[in-house]
Parts: structure tokens; sequence; C-alpha cells
């Protein structure tokens, strides 16, 4: 499986949902894993974006399913982007 750091924009809709049922985004998360998408972490943050999600899927054809389904209802942004452990990186930095 394969991890992703997606960035997450709420919308002005989005903000309207969020503090009226904060509770969606729970529901969201179930949503994301019907589609075979694992949330490992999420944190709410300051900045640019408001959420920093961390995921497990199995390809990137399953993370840009979740991208579009998610952008599509209006009420989020994403940025997507694959990652690599540092450790997984640095070895293959020494294979030749």
């Amino acid at each position: 499986m394969a991890i992703y750091v997606m960035l997450t924009t709420l919308t002005d809709e989005g903000r309207k949902t969020v503090k009226t049922n904060p509770e969606r985004i729970e529901q969201v998360n179930k949503e994301v894993a019907s589609m075979g998408v694992k949330v490992l972490a999420q944190y709410a943050v300051l900045g640019p974006y408001d959420f920093v999600n961390i995921l497990e899927a199995p390809d990137n054809m399953a993370m840009s399913r979740v991208a579009v389904e998610l952008g599509s209802r209006g009420t989020v942004q994403t940025l997507t982007m694959p990652a690599v452990t540092t450790a997984d990186f640095v070895a293959s930095l020494k294979k030749k």
C-alpha cells in the first residue's frame, strides 16, 4: 500500500458544513474508507490549508478517485502528494 499526504482547504460551503455538523469530518473518513483508502492520521492546521491528512491507498488510481469525489462536492479543495518514508528514500539512493 502506498502513503499519500492530502492537504485540504474548506470552501465557504465546507466551512458552513463543518461549523454546523463537525461530525461530518468522521462521516467523510468513513466514505473514504469505503473507497478503499484508509485515513491513517488527520490534523486540523492553521495557515493556507485547513487539514493535513495521511492516507494509505492501494495505488494512484484509488487516491485519484478519492480526490475527485471529495472535490466534486464543492466543500473542499485538495492537493495530494505521494509520500515515502525517509528510510525507503535513503535505501533507494544506495541502490546501484
